[in-house]
């Protein structure tokens, strides 16, 4: 698995990111690509800010036992699996601006490091090593840019 945290392997994702434009459809699911972007900057915004609540007492127990070894694991994604629900983007998204914000969020976790995450804590997992850090991120945006083809 590639790497968030090597610059080599962001500057290859950046790329990725770049072929798509907003006209690019997707193999599989109803994500338009704006949706997708703002969908994976779902990810980025519960590490980075306050936006979304956490999740506490029987669900966040649920979710640590059900989810956490999906997401963190090194399992694929399966096609159209269900999300949870502070990631559904049923509107319409600008495409360019979701993809700035993409960028902007896997420079910054890549200049932070594998140092600034090891043991920090989630938005549902609790604490994560760096590790299982580089796995939710890298293989859930790997996962959408191979589901819009690139």
């Amino acid at each position: 698995m590639k790497n968030v945290f090597d610059q080599t392997d962001v500057s290859e994702l950046v790329s990725r990111i770049n072929n798509l434009n907003s006209e690019s459809t997707n193999l599989w699911g109803r994500m338009s690509v704006g949706q997708m972007m703002a969908h994976c900057n779902v990810a980025y915004d519960m590490t980075y800010t306050d936006q979304y609540p956490k999740p506490t007492g029987f669900k966040k127990f649920m979710i640590k036992l059900i989810a956490k070894k999906m997401v963190v694991g090194p399992k694929p994604y399966k096609r159209n699996i269900r999300t949870a629900p502070e990631f559904l983007i049923t509107d319409e998204r600008d495409f360019e601006s979701e993809k700035q914000k993409l960028v902007a969020h896997l420079e910054k976790t890549q200049q932070l490091g594998a140092g600034h995450f090891q043991n920090k804590e989630s938005h549902a997992f609790g604490p994560l090593t760096s590790q299982e850090w580089n796995v939710l991120f890298y293989k859930h945006l790997d996962h959408h840019l191979q589901q819009f083809n690139v």
